[in-house]
């Protein structure tokens, strides 16, 4: 008997959950204020329907901690690094981005935070 083929998520959305300890000068992606915007991407996914066809996956520092809170959006050969998140901000990103398809300009990195990966195969 043959396996169904289990199709592969469309997105995968890396949220970063790091907390930097009190005291710490370097600023954090989790604080009293934005510690739970994992678990409203995760409800807002299964509100809209989104679960499966996106896999929510929490993370630890992604090197942006300037911009944070931060998410990395990842589909196909696209990356896409969002910043300053905040509810209204996911909310538009599932709906325009995630959704619709199209990125969601105004709350992407600068690209000068953002530039080209570094080449391994060299």
């Amino acid at each position: 008997m043959q396996m169904p083929q289990i199709p592969q998520p469309t997105y995968y959305i890396f949220k970063c959950e790091q907390s930097a300890p009190p005291g710490m000068p370097k600023p954090s992606c989790v604080r009293p204020e934005t510690q739970t915007l994992f678990q409203y991407i995760g409800q807002s996914l299964m509100q809209k329907g989104l679960m499966g066809p996106v896999q929510l996956i929490r993370t630890s520092c992604l090197g942006r901690c300037q911009q944070g809170p931060v998410m990395l959006v990842v589909g196909g050969d696209e990356k896409f690094m969002y910043t300053g998140l905040n509810e209204e901000k996911i909310d538009r990103i599932l709906d325009e981005h995630i959704k619709g398809g199209n990125p969601v300009a105004e709350y992407l990195i600068d690209e000068q935070f953002w530039g080209a990966p570094i080449d391994l195969h060299k």
